[in-house]
C-alpha cells in the first residue's frame, strides 16, 4: 500500500475572509522541460473541475524555458487539502523529482485586496 504525500498548509489567518491562494515555482531538469510542461498541463482541466477551485494556471517563463510557475486560488484551505488528496495530484507529487531540479518552491498568499464574493 502506498503512502500519500502530504503538504502542510499554513492556517488561514483569523481575519481572513478571502480565498486561499498560492504561487509555486519549479525548475525542470533541462532534458525534462517539455515533458514537465505536458505533465503540468494534464493537471489543469481536472483541477478546475474540483469543488472550490477558483483559479488554476500554469505558466512557463518566456526566457528561462525550464522555469514553470503555477497560480492557484481556492475557496478555502479545506478545498485545497481535498485537491492535494486527489489521485492525479498524488501521482504527480510522487514522481515530480524525476522532472524537476530541487523541489517545488511555494509561496502561500493572503489576499490583501478585496475579493468579489
Amino acid at each position: 500500500m502506498s503512502t500519500n504525500i502530504e503538504i502542510e498548509l499554513p492556517e488561514s489567518l483569523p481575519q481572513e475572509r478571502t480565498p486561499y491562494a498560492l504561487v509555486g515555482r519549479v525548475y525542470a531538469k533541462p532534458e525534462m522541460s517539455d515533458a514537465l510542461e505536458k505533465r503540468l498541463l494534464t493537471l489543469v482541466e481536472p483541477t478546475r473541475l474540483e469543488q472550490g477551485a477558483m483559479q488554476y494556471h500554469v505558466h512557463r517563463d518566456r526566457y528561462n524555458l525550464n522555469l514553470f510557475v503555477f497560480y492557484e486560488v481556492w475557496r478555502s484551505k479545506e478545498d485545497l487539502e481535498n485537491h492535494l488528496k486527489q489521485p492525479y495530484i498524488q501521482s504527480f507529487l510522487k514522481d515530480r523529482l524525476s522532472y524537476i531540479e530541487g523541489d517545488m518552491e511555494i509561496t502561500w498568499l493572503s489576499m490583501a485586496s478585496s475579493h468579489p464574493s
